[in-house]
């Protein structure tokens, strides 16, 4: 079997692998077993635990996180299908001096949260979806969040919060955000 992603290194066993990517802009290498996903590679080898862990089986979008600008649910990903590349959590939307990102801000304002749980996948899904689609109506807005699920209810907030970020965003060139 030839191996697609990561490099062994030399005289390890098939076991492990290393991955080498930037997570948040900066780099890190794991020496991982093929199997571990990106989301119990963030959550347990990195200690990036915004990064929910929901259902592990991609159903309800509390690990959704950046993959080279394009959400992806980081519990079907594998971390060797990362090697190489950019990942983007939770944790690094935050600018280095502590002000939320807009998406953020707009969800604490509009309450687009209740509980917190489903949150971290909720703006990581708003912030790639702002940056593909900047004049995205609310129906596209609802259609591109319908994989993020949300058990307190908060969608009205949500899509409020994405609408409010949208529109203030109108006109700006794409990587604005």
């Amino acid at each position: 079997m030839t191996e697609l992603t990561g490099h062994r290194p030399e005289g390890s066993t098939q076991t492990e692998v290393t991955v080498a990517l930037q997570i948040n802009g900066k780099p890190v290498e794991l020496l991982v077993k093929p199997l571990t996903s990106l989301l119990d590679a963030l959550r347990e080898r990195l200690q990036l635990t915004g990064t929910k862990k929901g259902c592990d089986q991609g159903a309800c979008g509390a690990c959704t996180v950046l993959i080279d600008g394009r959400r992806v649910l980081s519990c079907l990903t594998l971390l060797v299908q990362c090697d190489g590349r950019q990942v983007t959590t939770i944790e690094g939307l935050v600018a280095p001096h502590g002000q939320l990102h807009p998406v953020q801000a707009a969800f604490v304002q509009f309450d687009g949260f209740q509980c917190g749980y489903c949150t971290p996948g909720q703006i990581m899904s708003a912030v790639a979806l702002l940056e593909e689609r900047q004049n995205a109506s609310d129906a596209e807005i609802r259609e591109a969040m319908s994989g993020n699920l949300c058990r307190c209810g908060a969608y009205n907030g949500i899509v409020d919060a994405i609408r409010s970020v949208r529109d203030a965003c109108n006109g700006s060139t794409p990587g604005a955000l």
